[in-house]
């Protein structure tokens, strides 16, 4: 058996429910999880993720209650019906111009 030690952190609940739900649906347990992130923190020598002080961001899908993201959806279906269209190319250098992405 390979030597190993427990890592025991504290956590909001909802965040560790939602994070297992998808590890769950990846086929991958919490603790193989923990054990990859921390492998990338060894590899990397530092964090593996983009740590920066956000500018105005875009807001994320998960954050929206339901009706948000149907009030969006229905926003982004009537600039369509419009005429009011981008192509992927005007996406990109608009997201670079507003959020720095």
């Amino acid at each position: 058996m390979a030597n190993t030690t427990a890592v025991y952190a504290r956590i909001d609940t909802n965040l560790k429910e939602n994070a297992e739900n998808i590890l769950h649906q990846l086929g991958i347990s919490p603790s193989s999880a923990i054990q990859m992130f921390y492998s990338q923190i060894v590899l990397t020598k530092g964090m593996p993720l983009d740590l920066h002080l956000s500018y105005r961001k875009p807001t994320a899908i998960g954050n929206m209650s339901r009706e948000e993201l149907d009030a969006q959806l229905d926003k982004g279906y009537e600039s369509v019906k419009s005429g009011k269209s981008y192509t992927a190319d005007e996406v990109d250098k608009l997201m670079k111009e507003e959020f720095q992405v």
